[in-house]
């Protein structure tokens, strides 16, 4: 007489299947967490190297012309949403009939296009001027200008803390970060600048 062997069938419990899924899980979430910090970094990299940029551009402004690209007289710092007409479109040549301080024509800003309000320049309907620069968060940078011109400029971030002068400079620029606001006592950890 012949006995039947129980034998298993082929393939995965229902246990075996949970596990397996709840290891991928813990795995995707560190891999997510990782790219997510990476992000941040890019992000944070690309606004420095914009800051840079603005510096570079107002320091090359002044050398050509031996005068700030705005008409006024004390230390300012400059937005570059609201204050377009007066600093933003000088620097990047694009001259208006109220602000001829450009009148070559110089390009001393280079910035890639960007997209929605954020990482980059965006022009009107037209193309024909710029509407802002805005930084990857979607917040726009400030440069503050020596106007008084006695190469000493004091930025004012939001989240700056402590008020600090900066002596033997022409402009100073940052961004405040991706909160765009303060973070924890008086500081703000994320701001992006160029001191």
């Amino acid at each position: 007489m012949k006995t039947q062997l129980s034998r298993r069938e082929s393939g995965f419990t229902l246990v075996e299947l949970l596990v397996v899924i709840a290891i991928i899980a813990v795995l995707a979430g560190a891999g997510f967490a990782a790219g997510n910090a990476a992000i941040q970094k890019a992000k944070k990299t690309t606004a420095l190297a914009t800051c840079v940029a603005l510096e570079s551009a107002v320091n090359n402004f002044s050398t050509e012309y031996g005068s700030m690209p705005t008409a006024l007289t004390t230390d300012t710092a400059m937005d570059t949403k609201l204050n377009i007409t007066d600093f933003l479109n000088v620097v990047l040549g694009i001259e208006t009939a109220s602000t001829p301080l450009n009148t070559r024509g110089i390009k001393f800003l280079s910035a890639k296009e960007g997209k929605a309000n954020k990482n980059g320049l965006i022009y009107n309907s037209a193309g024909t001027t710029v509407t802002g620069l805005f930084d990857p968060w979607g917040g726009t940078y400030k440069v503050m200008l020596d106007c008084d011109y006695d190469e000493k400029v004091a930025p004012k971030p939001k989240g700056g803390g402590t008020l600090v002068t900066l002596n033997g400079r022409k402009a100073a620029a940052w961004s405040d970060g991706a909160d765009g606001a303060l973070t924890g006592a008086g500081k703000s950890l994320d701001d992006v600048k160029t001191w």
